[in-house]
């Protein structure tokens, strides 16, 4: 997902995300996971059916065709980026920790990011719910860097069941201060990890003004001394990203 990023060397999901505290993560699962260095890589993903749709989730809506726009300044540039639902589904086979060969439908989530009005990249994100708990799971993703109109780089691309990467969570359901778990697990590519550090913030952005946002902070095990927050509203999704601010949210066709 979108990096502030490929630039610094890491990689955030939609930019993707950080951490800090030592408290283990409760996320609603069937079983308790294991973990690594403090964040939580297992989620015991063979307990959960799936759906690629659906707005349960109140802070990151998988129906199809919902988009948010952020604009704002970074590194000097001004910066808009367009995260959008496609209708598009993409399948993905893995083979869990325990063994069980798993294939999911997911939905691709296109980010789209300009700089100065040139475009700077273009990813496909792989997204699923796990249905018994609506925590959003990420898979993977398609990454074009873009430099001169001419696509220069697929850093940061990867795919769960591919070189030994297994799917991050994106997103709880239920949001639990202190929880931290990795976002991306593809050893030496993509490990972007989170950690939720505040919740009950109202926050006023261009789109609106909102209430009960949680904020994530995220560091990348490949770059643990960057870092970044995210703030997320329910039933809005993503309202900041770093200098980013939501100008506009909702269905395009």
């Amino acid at each position: 997902m979108r990096r502030k990023t490929t630039r610094e060397g890491l990689r955030c999901c939609s930019r993707a995300w950080r951490l800090t505290l030592a408290c283990a993560i409760a996320v609603a699962l069937p079983q308790a996971p294991a973990r690594a260095a403090g964040f939580t890589t297992d989620f015991r993903l063979e307990d959960c059916t799936w759906s690629a749709w659906g707005r349960q989730n109140p802070y990151f809506n998988l129906r199809p065709g919902r988009q948010l726009v952020l604009e704002g300044k970074e590194d000097g540039a001004q910066v808009r980026l367009e995260i959008t639902a496609l209708r598009q589904l993409e399948t993905i086979t893995f083979t869990t920790a325990r063994g069980v060969t798993l294939t999911i439908p997911t939905r691709i989530v296109e980010e789209r990011e300009t700089a100065d009005g040139e475009l700077a990249e273009v990813s496909r994100n792989f997204f699923a719910r796990c249905i018994e708990t609506s925590d959003i799971f990420y898979f993977g993703e398609e990454v074009d860097i873009y430099e001169g109109g001419v696509v220069v780089s697929h850093e940061g691309a990867w795919r769960a069941g591919e070189e030994g990467a297994l799917p991050g969570l994106i997103m709880p359901a239920s949001f639990l201060l202190g929880s931290k778990y990795f976002q991306e697990t593809a050893p030496g590519v993509a490990e972007d990890r989170a950690e939720n550090t505040e919740m009950g913030l109202a926050v006023a952005v261009p789109a609106g003004a909102f209430s009960a946002c949680v904020a994530i902070e995220e560091t990348s095990a490949l770059s643990p001394n960057s870092k970044g927050v995210k703030t997320y509203c329910p039933g809005v999704g993503l309202a900041k990203d770093g200098t980013l601010r939501l100008t506009a949210a909702g269905v395009v066709p």
